[in-house]
């Protein structure tokens, strides 16, 4: 499967940062057909960016679960994909921590944006701690098979769902597992999906996120099932960026 490599802004960007969409999405429609690029923007940001690089696949950071309703300060898939986005991050680790989202209520938002058109990536992840203990891939797979959508299997193929894969210990600190160990959970993270999805299960494809940089993107992207990579602090600025988009490229 071609790479994903999409961007998670956080709860950075203004107008002022529109100049670094339009260098990216410059950059990714000359790379077309080898490598996918989509930036996911404050929710403020979105119908700005998509007006900047039409065609190009801007996304937004979560969703609620319900179409609408007395939610104050949420937006629901509806209302992103009204305003352009065509992806919606669920299940972030900062989301799953800060707002304490159980993996039921990531399931219920990962279904909605699926079945308002959206992709949808689906992020999992352990604690240092869980590490430590040796209960890495049995977490993350429990993690996995609960917040999965369910249903519309249809609905996995187009527009689709992505899974994430982010230990928590690496995100912002500069730390990054050894590539067996990113191995060994992709590769356990595909068999949870072909367990709970069946054939759907092979479609999904499992990026890596967590510290990912132009200097070692290459050899993330050489492990077996690493389907891509979701980029943080990384994504702000083209000039960091586009490495990591041109080495998803080869």
């Amino acid at each position: 499967m071609t790479k994903l490599i999409a961007g998670n802004w956080k709860m950075h960007g203004t107008a002022a940062d529109l100049g670094e969409v339009h260098a990216v999405a410059e950059r990714a429609a000359e790379l077309a057909g080898k490598v996918e690029v989509a930036l996911c923007v404050p929710a403020t940001l979105i119908h700005r960016a998509v007006e900047t690089v039409p065609g190009f696949a801007i996304g937004g950071q979560d969703i609620h679960a319900n179409e609408n309703g007395a939610h104050t300060g949420d937006c629901s898939a509806d209302m992103l994909r009204d305003a352009g986005a065509r992806v919606v991050i669920v299940g972030h680790s900062e989301r799953r921590d800060a707002h304490r989202e159980a993996d039921a209520d990531v399931r219920a938002k990962a279904e909605s944006g699926l079945a308002a058109g959206l992709r949808v990536i689906l992020c999992v992840g352990e604690s240092d701690a869980e590490r430590e203990a040796g209960r890495a891939v049995d977490v993350v797979t429990a993690q996995l098979a609960a917040s999965l959508p369910r249903g519309n299997t249809a609905a996995l193929r187009a527009p689709g769902l992505d899974v994430a894969y982010e230990p928590i210990w690496a995100i912002g600190t500069g730390k990054v597992p050894t590539t067996a160990d990113i191995a060994e959970m992709h590769a356990a993270l595909r068999q949870t999906l072909l367990a709970e999805l069946g054939p759907d299960g092979s479609n999904v494809r499992i990026l890596y996120g967590g510290s990912v940089k132009s200097s070692n993107a290459a050899e993330i992207f050489a492990v077996p099932e690493v389907g891509g990579a979701l980029v943080g602090g990384a994504s702000l600025k083209a000039a960091d960026f586009l490495p990591i988009v041109e080495a998803g490229a080869v």
